[in-house]
């Protein structure tokens, strides 16, 4: 009720500045003003502040901040319980079980606060035979949740009210040196969280940041921990990675560390393959262009581009020992996802996108009769069209093949039929009749065939044949 009071008469925080090893950062020394937290943000920690509790921007925002970047997003780090978060906020919701957390909704904007945490002592805390932390989640102090933090750079707190920063770990000077430093024993921490090499690569990558020797120095050593991991989380990190607007810079490192193996089967195959090395740095390329840009980017053509030249390398061996080429790269497609799912378990929703993508590539080159204008009916043919660019920007194909379906695409209907190539395809069609259950082909929209479409793709095995 005091601390109410006080807000109210004076209208700004009035915790008790923590002495002993937190450094207090005041705004004129870190230039970090209020205005650059986001309106939603500053909601939620007035709100919690005006009900007695603590209340700080934390981590990756005000890093970011310090580096003259633009947050993604603003998390808040509070000694209010999720349930005391959710009385203050009423548009709210906690979610997850093991670690409790809650989304408070303003508008569009949803700002995730979490409980200050406390890292479990040795004696007590659950693991595996290899030292990964099972369970990790009793509530604890500002200090304490400081201390539980990967790096540094990610153990700062921002209390908006007074614009101050809090540090317990020396985290300013880190960022202001451009230092990634793990806090604690390095080894110990990869070891209770294997996940944090790949973090501490995809930030180094990201922010341009050193990676500090002794947080650098027990990755090559301890590489063989990702192995333990659960493919679910592996995702979520390669996700991050990939599309964090620096990929080609991540996936540089990736290799440098010797840490791609075993990730995706593309960061060991494009190492032998030149041509798949350039198709696949294009496409990080073009998706870190297309992020910077504010454009959209989807994961699954992504995954699609990562693994072509494995479904290459696979579609060949097929048809060298006398596979048809469409049932051939259907045996392809699956080999190389089944094997992929062993290692990190792209979603099954991809899948479809990704065989979709696949397949339509083959079709890029029947440019007789009526299969152009058909293709360009196909719901996944821009999507598609751009995966051949990349193609041809590689060198994998002519790259006059992507100048012809550039000019086709848009072309009157009368200079499309001037563009048209001799069908050498026969155009006799063959007796059409029900295919088999063991005999079903799909077509690249995951949809059955219909007979006309089964004649058609039948008439391009016999064109690819």
């Amino acid at each position: 009720m005091i601390k109410k009071l006080f807000k109210r008469v004076f209208g700004k925080s009035v915790h008790t500045r923590i002495e002993g090893r937190c450094h207090i950062i005041p705004q004129d020394v870190h230039g970090v003003r209020r205005d650059k937290i986001s309106p939603a943000a500053r909601k939620v920690t007035d709100g919690l502040q005006a009900a007695g509790y603590a209340a700080f921007v934390v981590g990756g925002a005000v890093r970011d901040l310090l580096l003259d970047r633009h947050p993604k997003d603003f998390d808040i780090a509070t000694d209010a319980t999720p349930e005391e978060v959710r009385r203050v906020f009423r548009r709210s919701r906690i979610i997850g079980r093991r670690f409790r957390l809650v989304h408070v909704l303003f508008g569009e904007e949803t700002v995730e606060t979490s409980t200050f945490r406390r890292m479990i002592e040795s004696e007590e805390a659950e693991t595996d035979e290899h030292g990964r932390l099972l369970r990790d989640n009793q509530f604890g102090d500002q200090e304490q949740d400081a201390a539980r933090r990967d790096f540094t750079a990610n153990a700062l707190f921002y209390d908006p009210s007074n614009q101050e920063i809090y540090d317990y770990h020396d985290g300013y000077a880190d960022v202001c040196s451009n230092t990634l430093r793990m806090i604690g024993d390095p080894a110990v921490r990869y070891r209770e969280d294997p996940v944090r090499m790949l973090r501490a690569v995809r930030l180094s990558a990201k922010l341009g940041m050193n990676l500090e020797p002794a947080t650098a120095a027990p990755i090559a050593k301890m590489k063989d921990l990702l192995g333990n991991v659960p493919q679910a989380r592996l995702l979520d990190e390669m996700l991050k990675l990939l599309l964090s607007g620096h990929a080609l810079e991540c996936v540089k490192k990736l290799r440098d560390m010797d840490l791609h193996h075993g990730l995706l089967p593309m960061l060991d195959v494009i190492l032998k393959q030149p041509m798949g090395e350039r198709f696949v740095m294009l496409a990080l390329q073009n998706t870190d262009l297309r992020i910077h840009e504010g454009k959209s980017v989807s994961p699954a053509f992504l995954f699609a581009a990562l693994l072509w030249h494995d479904v290459l390398s696979a579609w060949k061996a097929h048809q060298d020992v006398g596979e048809r080429p469409v049932a051939a790269l259907h045996a392809a497609m699956d080999e190389v996802l089944n094997r992929q799912q062993a290692q990190i378990a792209i979603p099954r929703r991809y899948d479809t996108v990704m065989k979709e993508l696949w397949l339509l590539q083959p079709r890029f080159e029947q440019r007789g009769g009526q299969r152009p204008v058909r293709l360009l009916s196909q719901p996944r043919f821009r999507a598609a069209y751009d995966f051949l660019l990349l193609r041809c920007e590689s060198g994998e194909v002519d790259s006059q093949l992507g100048l012809w379906w550039d000019e086709f695409q848009d072309a009157a209907d009368d200079r499309r039929a001037e563009m048209l190539l001799p069908d050498d395809v026969a155009k006799k069609r063959r007796r059409r009749k029900k295919p088999s259950a063991t005999a079903q082909v799909e077509l690249p929209m995951g949809q059955p065939l219909a007979s006309d479409a089964f004649a058609e793709t039948v008439m391009i095995d016999d064109a690819l044949h």
